[in-house]
């Protein structure tokens, strides 16, 4: 089993195995109780099973990411960085020729 350390933008790091998506336990912790933290002192009582609850749905939505590690990003950014170049040479190119008057290559 081969686990990827994944980078998301809001600094959560996770990790992924294959197709399955594991967050860390300690990001989602943390975020929970900051969470159920935000919440108005009506409802402190609550405060545990909410941050229960705010722990499993963020699980849930965090695991359904597909995530990369930001080393494929940057590969990636890298080929489509080197590809817009080859297509603008390749339209430069393609410009060229097609305003080169035509050749008659036929024998009279």
């Amino acid at each position: 089993m081969r686990f990827n350390t994944l980078l998301i933008p809001c600094g959560l790091t996770s990790l992924r195995e294959e197709n399955e998506t594991v967050v860390d336990p300690k990001i989602v912790d943390d975020l929970a109780r900051r969470i159920a933290a935000s919440v108005p002192d009506s409802v402190k009582a609550l405060q545990a099973d909410l941050e229960q609850n705010f722990r499993a749905a963020l699980q849930a939505g965090l695991g359904r990411l597909d995530l990369v590690t930001r080393e494929e990003f940057d590969v990636q950014q890298g080929v489509l960085r080197r590809t817009r170049e080859k297509l603008e040479s390749l339209e430069k190119r393609l410009a060229a020729l097609e305003s080169e008057p035509a050749q008659d290559t036929t024998d009279d």
